[in-house]
């Protein structure tokens, strides 16, 4: 049975960062292979793990589409088997990790079909992995979509202000109100700088909306140099704060 993780919170808080350093410590536990979705049409978490994408899950769709309208579909190959040869495809495996990307559709359009298809693929795949971690769109929208079914961690990112607080509040609340199956939410407070004092009263704002606090991870130079140098956050060294404050966090949670 796979634990799944779901980090979520309002765009610019740094959930993809976030994201990659929860992978980064699962790995280096030995909690291996992780099993990293990237939900976000805008996709950029491979990137923070050092990895490359070929293939992506909307790309895979419209490619099926074309062959299909241009009649060059496999013959004696149902749709769904097509479909499953051309997610296995999508996976990109790396050491200690396997990432897929739900990337976007060409063109305008709704995401409904990429989707399915990438509920689908978590359904199948998750099972194969100790920890699934998923990178969502920033927002609530990913979670009207019910892109997963059932989360062990949903793990809220705010920046230190309370309008992120309040934000990370609102998406706990769309999803009790969808039915979605939690068993854990709780919130990092990302970036926080200046005195001890200062996150203090940001955990007690987030305790006041009814938030389990998970912790707060600082404002980092070593992350802000990591990305000034084009390297990903997934091999900054184990002294660096925002590592170790992850590596706290992460200590409170269960598999």
């Amino acid at each position: 049975m796979s634990f799944t993780i779901a980090v979520a919170g309002k765009g610019g808080t740094g959930k993809t960062t976030i994201s990659s350093l929860v992978i980064r410590h699962f790995v280096r536990a030995g909690q291996t292979p992780v099993f990293a979705v990237d939900a976000d049409a805008n996709y950029n978490l491979n990137d923070q793990l050092g990895v490359q994408v070929a293939a992506t899950i909307g790309g895979s769709r419209e490619e099926m589409k074309r062959k299909i309208n241009a009649n060059e579909a496999p013959v004696g190959m149902s749709k769904d088997d097509w479909l499953e040869i051309q997610m296995q495809a999508s996976l990109i495996e790396s050491e200690g990790f396997d990432l897929l990307v739900m990337g976007r559709p060409e063109g305008p359009g709704c995401y409904c079909a990429a989707n399915n298809m990438l509920r689908r693929h978590l359904e199948i795949l998750a099972g194969n992995y100790k920890v699934v971690v998923i990178d969502n769109e920033a927002g609530m929208e990913h979670l009207s979509r019910r892109t997963t079914a059932k989360i062990d961690l949903l793990l809220l990112v705010s920046e230190p202000s309370p309008v992120g607080i309040m934000t990370a509040a609102r998406i706990r609340d769309l999803a009790k109100e969808l039915e979605i199956q939690v068993e854990r939410t709780g919130l990092v407070i990302n970036r926080v700088c200046g005195a001890a004092s200062v996150g203090a009263r940001l955990a007690e704002e987030a305790r006041g909306l009814g938030l389990e606090v998970l912790g707060t991870v600082p404002l980092d130079d070593a992350v802000v140099e990591q990305a000034l140098a084009h390297r990903p956050a997934f091999q900054l060294p184990d002294d660096a704060p925002a590592v170790k404050a992850i590596e706290a966090i992460l200590a409170t949670v269960v598999l």
